[in-house]
């Protein structure tokens, strides 16, 4: 299984039901009936994991990033980049067997294949920031 890609589905979701605000089990039978990826290669478990954790600990996630948004709003942020927020945000507080320089390091990749040049300084701040607190 595929950590990276895992991670990198999880981002995709989590974007997804940004938009859908689906239920999040048909959004994951949805995903699991249409997509293109191989499953064996992805960890469900994971994928599962982080979406239900997110959206189970939303409030906290969001207030952390919150804090660290320098005169910004939630709702200005795109919402790739708050996906990829989001994601990494709930590993560094929620996932102990996950390092926090990983999670921060995977953002910032996710953030240079998905967004631009400023998205991925930005989102690299705020996770800095989240995992120093």
């Amino acid at each position: 299984m595929n950590r990276k890609k895992s991670r990198e589905v999880a981002m995709e979701l989590l974007f997804e039901n940004a938009i859908k605000k689906d239920d999040l089990k048909d959004l994951m039978e949805d995903f699991k009936e249409h997509t293109d990826h191989d499953l064996n290669e992805l960890d469900m478990v994971y994928i599962n994991k982080v979406i239900y954790g997110v959206r189970n600990n939303i409030e906290k996630i969001d207030s952390d990033i919150e804090k660290y948004l320098n005169q910004w709003k939630l709702t200005r942020i795109s919402k790739v980049n708050l996906s990829i927020l989001r994601l990494s945000t709930y590993e560094i507080l929620f996932e102990d067997d996950i390092p926090f320089k990983v999670s921060i390091n995977e953002g910032v990749e996710l953030a240079k294949k998905y967004s631009d040049e400023p998205s991925i300084k930005f989102i690299n701040g705020v996770l800095d920031k989240i995992a120093k607190q």
